[in-house]
């Protein structure tokens, strides 16, 4: 497929064009921080801009068939919250809008494990946290919901259009590794996402596997690691900063606590890194 990534020079953007690429793909990145011959530095809250960039650039494409929406303030915090608001909202509904009129019908989006509840100040309802639960608690967290929701009414008007969220975990890259030994002696410092993350790796191979077996309609998705940022066990983990929430199923040594059944089950995916694979 010929692919644009947004966002493509960020943090988990560089690994997913490079994975894409790997495939096979054709990869087209959109990024204000890309550097000249990296990409094209498109500004996705300009609607014109946006409309004309995916109908085509000249000498980098004249039409794609699909898109990997990743550009975004990631986070709470980064910017004043309406800029928050006004750059994810704006760009997310100018991406989906202009794909629709250029009849691109394969979109994956970077949606958020924010939408969990996190910062879980209130421990959640039942364990593992699922893609039932949408509890958002910050402006962030908020554009993100409303831009499912945006996608969730795109796919109602175009019946042939797939979209896929994708609520990723706390993206690491191999060299975040080093890092986790700060908290392992005291659970309640990444208590905040259920002490969840996910392998920049992993993440890129789910959005491959979206792009190339979702049919039409709009899905969402957990991707998160198998296991844990923490060495302590699960359900010891639960027990000291969640105690009397119940668990659906068993969980079992190390096991993630964010769900990711639902794409296990339905894209086939299979988290293939643990930041003990490069810790020991």
């Amino acid at each position: 497929m010929r692919i644009i990534v947004t966002g493509g020079s960020g943090k988990l953007g560089g690994t997913v064009v490079a994975s894409l690429r790997t495939a096979g793909h054709t990869v087209v990145v959109f990024d204000r921080a890309a550097a000249r011959g990296e990409g094209i530095p498109v500004d996705l809250t300009d609607a014109g801009q946006t409309i004309d960039a995916i109908a085509g650039v000249e000498d980098h494409h004249d039409g794609v068939d699909a898109i990997v929406h990743l550009a975004a303030i990631p986070a709470p915090g980064i910017a004043p919250d309406v800029v928050t608001f006004e750059n994810n909202i704006l760009g997310t509904h100018h991406v989906l809008q202009a794909a629709r009129r250029a009849g691109v019908r394969r979109i994956v989006t970077a949606s958020s494990e924010t939408l969990l509840g996190l910062p879980m100040a209130e421990a959640p309802a039942y364990l593992p946290v699922d893609e039932e639960v949408t509890l958002p608690n910050s402006t962030y967290s908020m554009s993100k919901h409303l831009e499912e929701q945006m996608a969730i009414t795109f796919c109602r008007w175009d019946p042939m259009l797939s979209i896929t969220a994708m609520r990723f975990s706390n993206v690491m890259v191999e060299s975040d590794y080093a890092g986790f030994e700060q908290w392992q002696d005291d659970p309640a410092l990444r208590r905040w996402n259920a002490w969840g993350y996910i392998d920049a790796r992993d993440a890129a191979e789910a959005i491959r596997l979206a792009l190339e077996v979702r049919g039409p309609g709009f899905e969402r998705y957990i991707i998160a690691n198998g296991d844990t940022v923490m060495r302590t066990p699960s359900a010891e983990l639960a027990a000291a900063e969640f105690p009397g929430v119940p668990f659906t199923r068993p969980v079992e040594g190390r096991d993630t606590l964010l769900s990711i059944e639902k794409a296990r089950r339905e894209l086939g995916w299979e988290p293939a890194h643990s930041w003990l694979d490069a810790r020991g």
